[in-house]
């Protein structure tokens, strides 16, 4: 214990290391103890004036219940990563969407052109040849 308790002495300037912090973290996490018992194992001081908590929050683990056990904010990261993703995909659709509208915009005008050269061809055949191509909807069909 005396060989980990002096690679986490305290440097000069009062700063730990990234790993160190980690590692701290890690050992209140899965030892059990307070964070004041941590806090003097690694630094011989009683006080910790709260920057355990505070590494926590800095590099990733939280708490919901302020209970000691704690989870990684990866499932944060992940939410936030989905919603990236919903936003994506709903960019996507819509862009999906307003191409397949005017595709059926394309469509739509294509067809109300045949149906214009139609009538127009019914009726200069119509007058050309002096026969009646449209239908008449009053008129009984013939009996044979």
């Amino acid at each position: 214990m005396s060989g980990l308790k002096k690679n986490f002495q305290r440097k000069k300037y009062g700063h730990f290391s990234e790993e160190q912090k980690r590692m701290i973290i890690e050992d209140y996490l899965q030892s059990g103890e307070t964070k004041k018992a941590i806090w003097q194992k690694y630094t011989g001081q009683e006080a910790e004036h709260g920057l355990i908590l505070y590494w926590m929050y800095k590099y990733g683990y939280f708490s919901e219940n302020k209970e000691k056990n704690v989870t990684f904010a990866s499932k944060k990261r992940k939410m936030i990563v989905q919603n990236q993703e919903q936003e994506l995909a709903s960019d996507f659709e819509y862009l999906q969407l307003k191409k397949r509208i005017s595709a059926l915009e394309k469509q739509l005008q294509e067809s109300e052109i045949k149906s214009i050269a139609y009538q127009t061809m019914i009726e200069l055949a119509e007058q050309e040849f002096n026969i009646s191509i449209k239908k008449k909807f009053n008129i009984k069909p013939l009996k044979r």
